[in-house]
């Protein structure tokens, strides 16, 4: 009988990509995958992106380690990133792992994929690594030069979804308007979108995760707009207004010139919402860099965000940068930001209330039969806010329907159908 094999995926939807693929390796092994309860050998696929990721991967694995003691699990394997990043520390100081695996080289396998997602909604990675270098930023370390799949192979990913009945593919990267510009020689993502819409038909949002505002030009933003299946959501992390703080982030781009791409993007694209994140705390960042931030949220209204707190990471450029800022000033002033963001987050929902609009259906409430956990196109599974829709029909998870908005929450809604 076959060991069984559990996973536990920590991080960003690209991380969960590399998991699924992991378990379909371990399938094709004749390894039984399943539940992470039932498991007897677990994997951790761990994240080392900022100080809290890591946290939450030494925590996880320390939780692992007491279920092995006990005699819950036989073995114990930590892979991913922080592995990439440390491995001769966590070899050194935890006791109980039987294997440490670091960075995949997983790309000529994402066809095959054991999903971990609901069978209605999948991620698909398109590239892997990151050709930006922004100084705070440490994946170029860890997971290398970018490295764009052949469009063929994504095609092929993309049409076994749309044969199995997927609803929405939610297209991720560390950066997606570079895709292309390695293999390729210029970027593609254009033509890539165009050959996924052509070879897909049950395929309904097709959604671009992680577009870089540097290279979001007008072909981009047309396509966005006259392509029904592309949801109308634009994820365009600006992490900060000031032209030093940017300059220093190595951005290569001003303030200014995301002022206007929002303007042009707002003013082509019917009913888009746009998400962002923001950096607060960078070094040398002062309080009139940050009130400066502030002002520029205030205006823009971004209908999603989300912020961090500076994270000095070492391998980073940032990391010798001096005036580095106190913790306790990052985080006064990200308490403040995401105050102001949740102000303006109940503003933009609360416009919302009495109107009618299409929704998904992800999951039935655990704890109420007749709730459903439903989804705007405007809104990216897992990251961004649910409809709790009540109905006493039975709904089925990748169901589209139309409801009526009743109420408005912080960050979500509630309604019933129409």
């Amino acid at each position: 009988m076959s060991l069984r094999i559990g996973i536990v995926s920590l991080g960003c939807p690209r991380n969960l990509v590399d998991s699924e693929t992991i378990l379909s390796r371990l399938k094709n092994k004749n390894f039984s995958v399943g539940r992470l309860e039932d498991a007897e050998v677990v994997f951790v696929n761990t994240c080392a992106f900022i100080k809290e990721a890591k946290e939450e991967s030494i925590g996880t694995i320390l939780s692992l380690i007491d279920l092995k003691k006990q005699g819950v699990i036989k073995k114990l394997i930590v892979c991913g990133c922080l592995v990439e990043r440390y491995k001769d520390e966590l070899v050194r100081n935890l006791d109980g792992i039987d294997a440490f695996v670091g960075r995949l080289d997983l790309n000529a396998e994402f066809t095959a994929r054991h999903l971990l997602t609901p069978k209605h909604f999948a991620y698909v990675k398109i590239s892997e690594g990151c050709g930006n270098f922004c100084s705070y930023c440490v994946i170029p370390r860890i997971k290398g030069k970018l490295n764009s799949r052949p469009v063929e192979s994504i095609i092929d990913e993309v049409r076994t979804l749309d044969r199995n009945n997927t609803k929405e593919i939610n297209l991720v990267g560390q950066d997606i308007t570079l895709y292309g510009a390695d293999s390729y020689g210029r970027p593609m993502l254009h033509k890539l979108i165009k050959e996924i819409l052509k070879n897909t038909k049950n395929i309904k949002w097709l959604r671009l995760l992680y577009l870089n505002p540097k290279r979001i030009d007008d072909r981009l933003i047309d396509l966005i707009s006259k392509e029904e299946r592309i949801c109308k959501y634009v994820d365009m992390p600006v992490q900060h207004i000031n032209d030093r703080i940017l300059k220093l982030m190595n951005r290569n781009i001003a303030g200014s010139e995301i002022v206007s791409l929002i303007r042009k993007i707002r003013s082509k694209i019917k009913g888009v919402y746009l998400r962002t994140s923001v950096i607060v705390g960078f070094p040398t960042e002062t309080q009139k860099d940050f009130q400066g931030l502030m002002d520029f949220l205030r205006k823009v209204k971004f209908e999603r965000l989300g912020a961090f707190i500076y994270s000095r990471e070492e391998g980073t450029a940032a990391y010798a940068f001096k005036k580095q800022i106190h913790y306790r000033r990052k985080k006064s002033r990200f308490d403040k930001l995401m105050l102001l963001q949740q102000d303006i987050a109940r503003e933009i929902n609360k416009s919302l209330l009495g109107r009618e609009v299409q929704v998904m259906v992800d999951e039935k409430d655990s704890e109420d039969k007749n709730i459903y956990l439903a989804r705007l196109e405007q809104d990216a599974p897992e990251v961004d806010g649910v409809v709790y829709v009540k109905s006493k029909k039975n709904l089925r998870p990748g169901e589209f329907l139309k409801v009526k908005i009743t109420d408005t929450l912080e960050y979500d809604l509630t309604g019933e159908p129409a």
